[in-house]
């Protein structure tokens, strides 16, 4: 069986053997060099982030029987359209729960975007390599200490309740917005303005799904503290960006802390990067951290997440054969 996989994923050594034990593994550098002829020969595909896998792509391959993608949602892959197609899509799910409680750093660089920007920690880095010594200018910046501060979770997931339980550790009030959910250790909040009312600093654990786009809309954003503070490591999506930058030039918000952006996986994006408000705006203002997405990214996440998906897709390509 031929298994398509495109170097950018660049998966673990470990984790290509594996691979090659199970398939014969075609590889191309990435889904620009896409032709006919491989696509109509395979049966696995893996499909990177930042790249369709759409109904023209599912049609350019007659004998795909599985789709893979080591991620925790597939925001890039038509799934309705190859279900019909009777196409396996093999990603990280709930069903993985017990696996994807070992997979920290998406929580953990929440903590860290948090302690960064309530402290203005970069900015801070940057004038001692400028030979300033002032501590207590950033002191100033920094008006509460975190446990005289509320959290406020929006999602009280896997990644939403770690957060939620390291603010306890802080000695933080925390309280949550999630339909879904009940933890009697936190203060549930019915509505979503409340959250925003009594929290100090938000922090976004929420699925991107059409019924949570630009959840964190004008109408929450000035229903917060003046001073408060948002942190996402979601989805971009999540936040009405225009919204977000007009409360933090009016100084509404303290600062904010975003790993992600609305639109990160569309062509060309990092070509749009230059000229993105947010981005713009982070470059001359010091209450604005933005990272590159890799709130999962660390060595030993990626070699766990890598190795999991691909024994997704040989458990599916066994039990395919048994029926």
């Amino acid at each position: 069986m031929k298994f398509l996989y495109y170097d950018i994923l660049r998966y673990q050594e470990a984790t290509l053997r594996l691979i090659e034990q199970n398939f014969n593994i075609v590889k191309l550098p990435d889904p620009h060099y896409d032709t006919d002829d491989v696509l109509g020969s395979i049966e696995v595909a893996m499909a990177p982030l930042g790249f369709p896998f759409d109904r023209k792509k599912i049609d350019r391959c007659p004998n795909l029987k599985i789709i893979g993608s080591s991620t925790l949602s597939i925001p890039h892959i038509d799934v309705n359209y190859a279900e019909s197609k009777g196409i396996k899509v093999c990603f990280l799910d709930k069903e993985q729960k017990r696996f994807l409680e070992s997979i920290t750093p998406t929580a953990e660089l929440a903590w860290g975007l948090i302690i960064a920007i309530t402290r203005r920690i970069p900015w801070a880095h940057k004038n001692v390599l400028k030979c300033k010594w002032n501590g207590r200018t950033f002191g100033h910046k920094a008006p509460r200490m975190l446990s005289a501060m509320s959290l406020g979770v929006v999602g009280l997931g896997r990644l939403g309740s770690l957060v939620a339980s390291y603010a306890k550790a802080f000695g933080m009030k925390v309280y949550y917005y999630s339909p879904n959910s009940i933890n009697s250790d936190y203060e549930k909040c019915e509505a979503l303005i409340e959250l925003a009312k009594k929290s100090d600093i938000v922090s976004l654990h929420a699925p991107h799904i059409p019924e949570t786009e630009e959840m964190i809309n004008k109408a929450f954003i000035y229903a917060m503290k003046e001073g408060s503070l948002i942190v996402n490591t979601s989805r971009g999506e999540l936040i009405d960006e225009t919204a977000l930058l007009e409360a933090l030039e009016s100084k509404h918000l303290g600062g904010a802390a975003l790993d992600v952006l609305e639109g990160e996986y569309e062509p060309n994006f990092k070509d749009k990067l230059r000229e993105h408000p947010l981005v713009r705006y982070a470059k001359m203002h010091n209450n604005l951290i933005i990272t590159p997405h890799y709130g999962g990214a660390t060595v030993d996440a990626w070699m766990m997440t890598q190795k999991k998906t691909v024994e997704l897709i040989v458990s599916s390509m066994k039990w395919s054969k048994l029926k």
